[in-house]
């Protein structure tokens, strides 16, 4: 594909992983998102869905790029996908600390404007008991900050020159997190939701036809290279 082309492309992918941001951003400088009954929680949710939509999305170019060499171009956008998967899973925890926990964030600003940025500090000082007790106490929490955390790994270690650092085979190792980090995700929004909602059944069933996809890929690549070896013992004879 030309160059151009791929410019022309990864300008859309950016429009439309920015647009529910900016309907978001929209939604609130209206006031629209003050008439709801419970604004941090619809925000929450979804930064949270989101989240696991660009997530799906970016595990989903691998096997469809496999379908035919013509689309293989398809993963020069992985990296881009799944770093706006990072930007709406940091709106999210982001979401809780700053608006959920009680971080008093208008305080805060004030006085950074002020010129006394040790508020920050004193405020994050104040709700930390709270959010370790909803850490230890919630499962959660815990699991989703671990969905997080492999987003952040990922993230950080995207640049190219961090892959050459690290060696292509080491690089590869590390970013299957992204599969620990959906699962997670997944698992997240399950404990999440009360008991008898089945609201994650989609993202769930997403998830688990793109993990069988690549069982069924190295599956297929293993019976490949077993007839490969046979004849190359053969021919040793």
């Amino acid at each position: 594909m030309p160059k151009s082309a791929i410019i022309t492309l990864k300008l859309l992918v950016h429009l439309l992983c920015l647009a529910p941001f900016l309907w978001l951003l929209h939604f609130y400088t209206t006031g629209a998102l003050a008439l709801n009954p419970d604004p941090v929680n619809y925000i929450t949710h979804f930064t949270g869905n989101w989240t696991l939509y660009i997530l799906l999305a970016c595990l989903a170019i691998t096997p469809i790029r496999r379908l035919s060499p013509k689309i293989a171009w398809l993963v020069r956008f992985r990296r881009l996908i799944g770093l706006y998967a990072f930007f709406y899973a940091t709106l999210h925890l982001a979401t809780y600390v700053f608006l959920f926990s009680g971080y008093d964030l208008p305080s805060a600003i004030n006085s950074l404007r002020a010129g006394h940025p040790g508020d920050l500090v004193t405020e994050w000082l104040q709700i930390w008991p709270g959010i370790l007790d909803d850490l230890l106490k919630r499962r959660f929490i815990q699991v989703g900050l671990f969905a997080w955390l492999c987003l952040f790994l990922l993230a950080v270690t995207s640049p190219a020159f961090i892959m050459r650092a690290m060696g292509g085979k080491n690089w590869r190792r590390l970013h299957y997190l992204i599969y620990a980090a959906a699962i997670a995700g997944v698992i997240h929004f399950w404990w999440l939701v009360k008991a008898g909602v089945r609201t994650p059944w989609k993202d769930t069933a997403v998830l688990g036809v793109l993990l069988l996809a690549r069982v069924v890929y190295v599956a297929l690549k293993k019976r490949q290279a077993k007839p490969a070896s046979t004849r190359v013992e053969h021919s040793a004879r």
